[in-house]
């Protein structure tokens, strides 16, 4: 009974660990890039957008498509870094704990 104790308590732990990350990720910005930093977004880490950037020689002429595409670039590059640094600090949190397949923490 005494390892159950201490899974739970450990168990305890990691779940405020988790609520204190997820707290923070509203307070961080992730920047993603695209076309060499032409068009630029900045969201959150809740995955909301901040800002978008955009290089105004891209605003002139026949460049709406590029532009386009730029800005669906620039959001995924952003939320790619998102996901990465929540996935190191989930892994930081579970020490190495892994998770059955399929199974992700809601964040």
């Amino acid at each position: 009974m005494k390892n159950l104790g201490q899974m739970m308590k450990q168990a305890q732990q990691m779940q405020e660990k988790m609520q204190q990350m997820q707290a923070g990720l509203e307070s961080m910005e992730v920047t993603g890039a695209a076309g060499g930093g032409m068009v630029t977004v900045t969201m959150n880490g809740k995955g909301a957008a901040r800002r978008v950037a955009v290089d105004p020689s891209l605003l002139a002429g026949d460049e709406k498509e590029v532009l386009e595409d730029l800005l669906v670039a620039a959001f995924n590059d952003a939320r790619a870094k998102l996901d990465a640094h929540v996935k190191e600090k989930t892994a930081e949190i579970m020490g190495g704990l892994q998770l059955p397949p399929g199974l992700n923490l809601p964040i």
